[in-house]
């Protein structure tokens, strides 16, 4: 269930970063509201990219050779 859980907010992070840089316009004007919580995965995906990125290469390992 966590892990399920972290994967689902760790995917959410980096679709969100992803968007923000292909189309910033569609993230920027929701910075408030329930559209907002888009705009701030995207802002953590920026931000704390390393740490991100490192999250992800761990999933992957779960994934691939611990289920």
């Amino acid at each position: 269930m966590s892990s399920s859980c972290f994967n689902l907010i760790l995917l959410l992070i980096c679709t969100c970063a992803y968007i923000r840089a292909l189309a910033p316009s569609l993230l920027d004007k929701n910075k408030t509201g329930l559209l907002g919580i888009f705009w701030k995965c995207a802002r953590i995906g920026e931000r704390k990219s390393p740490w991100v990125a490192c999250c992800c290469v761990i999933m992957a390992f779960s994934i691939l050779f611990l289920q």
